[in-house]
């Protein structure tokens, strides 16, 4: 009879978060994620093994990207007989990769796993407008020359210079993800000032993670990085009491609460995780940090909550 194992968290890899169009501006979603799972191959001696498979993915993805878990795999010293696959679920798209390797280890259909993100805004990928898009490809499929000529004619010189750019809302509402945070915000009343102690509590933890050596068997250096760029050792409560709020225009009528001292900033990076069977782990005297016991997968009507 078959029984549900229990699934060990080995241990995590990451590169330094940085502030979009920063230091990472020219690196791509492969370039970052490639580091990442180098770092944890590098940290646990994984050279030439062959996992039972590598989970990822990204949510700003050029075409390019189509295979870019896998690509990432091949750009390692894994072994390349590895299976990966790409994932996406917006912000959790991570997770959710977490939850389908370790699906698979407590199943029995595989010893160890990677599950893995990564995401730049900084290399976003720009497209045609969808005029010229549809034109072009109407283009490609006539057969005449006189066909391509007819559609041809109709290119302007104005459409290469309106591309589509990629835009951070929610298709559904029209809102960013810092517009309905505001809405959360207001709705469940949370004050400006406690978000504030929050924003500022959190960068004093981050100081003092590196401060004590926590991130030193967590992260690998990438670009010249050593360190997230996104943290403000020197911030203060009165420094974040006189930043102008950002995302109330469209919410009303309560006045804002959030600013860009409180806010998630937009960054690039990438992370992964090592997920194993105990007998795997035990094999390859790895430690078990912790267990993944249980998960939950939910979604909310954009309508009304």
């Amino acid at each position: 009879m078959n029984t549900i194992r229990r699934v060990a968290i080995v241990g995590g890899n990451r590169i330094p978060f940085v502030r979009s169009n920063t230091a990472y501006a020219r690196a791509s979603n492969q370039d970052m994620l490639t580091a990442a799972l180098q770092g944890l191959v590098d940290r646990f001696d994984l050279h030439g093994v062959r996992l039972g498979e590598v989970a990822g993915g990204a949510v700003m993805k050029h075409a390019r990207d189509f295979n870019l878990v896998r690509e990432s795999v091949l750009g390692t010293t894994l072994s390349p007989q590895t299976p990966a696959y790409d994932v996406q679920q917006a912000c959790g798209t991570s997770l959710e990769a977490t939850l389908l390797v370790a699906n698979k280890i407590a199943l029995g259909h595989i010893e160890c796993g990677v599950a893995a993100g990564v995401d730049t805004t900084s290399d976003a990928p720009i497209a045609l407008n969808e005029r010229l898009r549809q034109l072009l490809l109407e283009l490609n499929r006539s057969r005449s020359v006189l066909k391509r000529l007819a559609v041809a004619s109709r290119l302007r010189p104005g459409m290469f210079f309106k591309p589509a750019l990629p835009r951070n809302v929610e298709p559904r509402t029209g809102w960013s993800m810092g517009e309905h945070a505001e809405a959360m915000a207001q709705t469940w009343g949370i004050r400006r000032e406690e978000q504030d102690a929050w924003a500022l509590k959190s960068h004093q933890h981050l100081a003092q993670a590196y401060e004590r050596g926590f991130f030193n068997d967590l992260m690998t250096p990438f670009a010249g990085i050593r360190q997230d760029n996104i943290l403000r050792p020197d911030l203060t409560l009165d420094k974040l009491s006189r930043l102008k709020t950002v995302f109330d225009r469209q919410i009303a009528p309560a006045p804002g609460t959030l600013t860009a001292g409180n806010s998630t900033p937009l960054t690039d990076g990438a992370a992964t995780v090592l997920l194993a069977s105990e007998d795997w782990a035990a094999s390859r005297n790895l430690p078990v940090l912790a267990y993944l016991t249980v998960s939950e997968v939910a979604a909310v009507d954009f309508r009304d909550q």
